[in-house]
């Protein structure tokens, strides 16, 4: 056969399948026999967490716990690192460095989540995104939990020198300073309500008086709490008075329902909301809190705080959250109720994304560690939602309770650092 016979016979016999599929689907090589279907493109749920503190660890944890790398989480923060925030006692009194307290987050390495270390500059809540220094964030959910900032300049005097310790900057100034103090008047004050952690200015205290019975100065010392509620855990009067006994056997005086106004350094007086004013040698102070600006700038806000469902933390825009300190959720400001708020709030992410059922209602409960001084950790157990008004069980202090708070944030590191 002439080579143009058997090219013509090769044009005239049917095509084989495999040359067809390589036409119709180019994506195939032809070099291989196995054909690989075309793989389809999954559009992933988005969640915009912004804040990692307790309630935006323990939401992102959940979320990729549950759905793994179903949903694209992004978890943003200014700062590069977690601290609890009962270590600003540790850092106080000498007890921790500020550098042992902090948790990377770069550590964090969850399926589905990542990390941003960047400042949110604007918030669009019906738009469900987010503008930080470095792009514009857009999700499917929006969860707010930036927390709440430190208004000093609401008190004047408070930001001239190290007069906080509710900052781990100011509490790390005053670790320095607590040592020089050998002998006059201390004042733990509270400059406005609502604060975080209502325990610590007792706790605070309870401390100092260790530190000075420890340094053999405590004769020559006074020690007065200044806060402006009628009892010092005001939700448990079981725990307000153990406190207080504590208070009168250590001779630690109480000034109720008053607040700290103003602080004249050149006087060296603490003027109080009433007029009356305390001399002192040592002012430790708790400031004024309020919803960082970004917050009260983005509309969510109403007197200070956002409001949100009291059972599903949801704003009056759908599918936005707003947990912890920045809310107004009838709870105190406190890092476990704003966990047990996130965990309600991922309950209820997950369950829109999978179409089932959506969970139980936050229940408002929480547990607090209480530094009581000794060596001993007593503990609160709150609950704010079952009765007509929020009550309070007092664990009294023991060593077991130290081995429970140093559990609590052993639990936590691993759980949302894996150390």
């Amino acid at each position: 056969m002439c080579r143009r016979d058997a090219l013509r016979g090769a044009l005239l016999r049917p095509r084989s399948p495999r040359y067809v599929l390589y036409r119709q689907a180019p994506c195939v090589l032809a070099t291989h026999s196995r054909i690989t279907p075309r793989r389809r493109r999954v559009i992933l749920k988005r969640a915009l967490i912004l804040g990692a503190g307790f309630g935006g660890l323990e939401l992102a944890t959940t979320l990729s716990e549950e759905l793994g790398g179903d949903i694209d989480v992004t978890l943003i923060d200014r700062n590069a690192a977690f601290s609890f925030g009962y270590s600003k006692l540790d850092v106080m009194f000498g007890r921790q460095t500020l550098a042992e307290t902090r948790l990377p987050y770069a550590d964090i390495e969850m399926p589905g989540v990542r990390f941003l270390q960047q400042t949110v500059i604007s918030i669009d809540a019906e738009a469900r995104s987010a503008t930080t220094d470095q792009g514009v964030h857009e999700a499917d959910f929006l969860v707010i939990a930036l927390g709440a900032d430190y208004d000093l300049d609401a008190t004047p005097g408070l930001a001239d020198g190290a007069n906080e310790f509710y900052s781990f900057e100011g509490a790390a100034l005053l670790g320095d300073v607590i040592p020089a103090f050998t002998k006059g008047h201390a004042i733990i004050g509270v400059c406005g309500a609502p604060f975080k952690c209502p325990p610590a200015p007792s706790e605070c205290a309870l401390l100092l008086h260790d530190d000075l019975v420890a340094r053999g100065v405590r004769d020559d010392c006074q020690i007065s709490v200044v806060m402006p509620f009628p009892r010092l855990v005001p939700p448990s009067p079981e725990t307000s008075a153990a406190l207080l006994d504590a208070f009168v056997e250590r001779g630690i005086a109480f000034v109720p329902d008053r607040r700290v106004s103003s602080i004249d350094h050149a006087r060296s007086v603490a003027v109080l909301d009433d007029g009356t004013e305390m001399p002192f040698d040592l002012f430790l102070g708790v400031p004024k809190h309020r919803a960082p600006d970004v917050v009260l700038e983005s509309g969510l806000a109403v007197d200070g705080y956002i409001p949100v469902g009291h059972a599903t933390l949801e704003t009056q825009i759908a599918d936005v959250y707003a947990v912890g300190d920045v809310t107004t959720v009838g709870v105190p400001k406190a890092g476990v109720f704003a966990e047990r708020a996130a965990r309600v709030v991922a309950r209820s992410i997950i369950a829109t994304i999978r179409g089932g059922e959506q969970p139980e209602p936050y229940d408002g409960r929480g547990s607090c560690y209480i530094e009581c001084g000794h060596g001993l950790v007593g503990r609160v157990d709150v609950d704010f939602y079952s009765g007509p008004k929020p009550t309070g069980v007092f664990n009294e202090p023991s060593d077991e309770l130290v081995r429970d708070k140093e559990y609590f944030g052993s639990s936590r590191r691993a759980r949302w650092f894996g150390r």
